[in-house]
């Protein structure tokens, strides 16, 4: 969910670019004024360390960013605040992340610009993945920290100077994506650096919505509403499997090959489950083919209901085994099951036989759809 403004209730936007739904946070949250005292905390990093404001006391600015796994603004910023980390530090400035979401407040489908959840555990998987030379800190338990500091959205920039008082309070700056134009955050570290008032104190926020514990309750809700939509088994031939691996299509496609008497298969479905609903409201279809034979077509959707593989999913009616291999993927070498990611165009980006790594398999789809809108 996208903010739109600074302070109090806010518009939001979701993924799929609906306008007007109100998200509201805890009663009494404020964000911290300009001028207060940096609140403390006692938190848990990826590092196996547990930090606080004195860890940080010989920084003669710390610069404190509410941030998270998950969000696509969030992760734009990533590589800006590892350079301000590199560039800054050997002039007195640290830099500290908080993730302030409770990762079981988070839904599926908001889900849709990562490889990774909100969890601590999935924390210290982004941190070693992209090197952060930060510490990144967990405050989804209680959520005592974002609430002290009044966090609104992720990423959220919190400033202060040597006595911890806070002199800025906003954005990184004003571009995700595009051309910079304000730096400000490291305008606001360059001035008091130089002894000089922060030319702007206060800024707009942009990003996903601080998940707070509240939100539990919504995505229980969205699971049991995923689990009763309908789950439907239609024939597949050679023919139409030759033309669904061309991918003529705008959508980035996901092939699973599977039976009912393969039991990595149907281990797995629950997986597939979990990545169709991450990605499907962007440019993405899932479709399953069961080589089960036609007379087990019940079987198959009995199976496919009980995980509610709510996609696109085909029993496949072929006179010859070898054919359709050769119409599926020349390089699949028989055993199942088989996974394919294939780009618009027939490009396959990722291809796996035998049971699949889901984060394998998450990483390849971000890799191809994207990270940021």
């Amino acid at each position: 969910m996208i903010r739109a403004s600074t302070y109090g209730l806010m518009t939001v936007l979701l993924l799929g670019g609906t306008v007007g739904l109100a998200v509201a946070d805890p009663p009494g949250l404020k964000t911290l004024a300009i001028g207060a005292e940096a609140p403390d905390f006692r938190l848990p990093g990826v590092d196996g360390k547990t930090y606080s404001l004195k860890d940080f006391a010989e920084a003669k600015v710390l610069v404190v960013v509410f941030t998270c796994n998950h969000c696509p603004t969030a992760q734009a910023y990533e590589g800006r605040l590892a350079k301000l980390t590199t560039d800054y530090r050997d002039k007195g400035v640290a830099l500290v992340a908080i993730s302030p979401n409770d990762d079981k407040a988070v839904r599926l489908d908001e889900l849709g610009y990562t490889d990774l959840g909100d969890s601590f555990e999935d924390m210290k998987l982004r941190a070693k993945e992209a090197g952060y030379p930060y510490p990144y800190l967990y405050d989804g338990e209680t959520q005592a920290t974002a609430k002290a500091y009044g966090v609104l959205a992720t990423p959220h920039v919190y400033i202060f100077d040597a006595k911890r008082t806070l002199r800025y309070v906003g954005r990184f700056d004003d571009s995700e994506v595009k051309t910079v134009k304000s730096h400000d955050a490291r305008n606001a570290v360059d001035a008091l650096l130089a002894g000089t008032p922060v030319p702007v104190e206060k800024t707009r926020v942009a990003g996903c919505s601080t998940k707070w514990s509240d939100k539990r309750a919504s995505a229980v809700e969205s699971l049991a509403k995923w689990d009763a939509e309908p789950v439907t088994l239609d024939a597949i031939d050679d023919a139409a499997v030759a033309k669904l691996v061309k991918n003529d299509g705008k959508n980035l496609l996901l092939v699973n090959l599977w039976a009912t008497w393969c039991g990595p298969c149907v281990a797995e479905l629950p997986e597939l489950v979990t990545i169709n609903r991450m990605y499907r409201n962007r440019n993405f279809r899932l479709v399953t083919i069961s080589i089960d034979e036609p007379e087990k077509k019940e079987d198959a959707g009995d199976v496919l209901r009980k995980h509610h593989v709510a996609a696109t999913n085909y029993l496949l009616e072929t006179k010859d085994r070898d054919h359709f291999a050769e119409s599926l993927d020349k390089e699949w070498p028989g055993p199942i099951p088989y996974t394919l990611l294939i780009e618009p165009g027939g490009k396959i980006v990722y291809r796996k036989v035998g049971a699949f790594d889901p984060l394998e398999v998450r990483r390849a789809i971000v890799k191809s759809l994207g990270r940021t809108y």
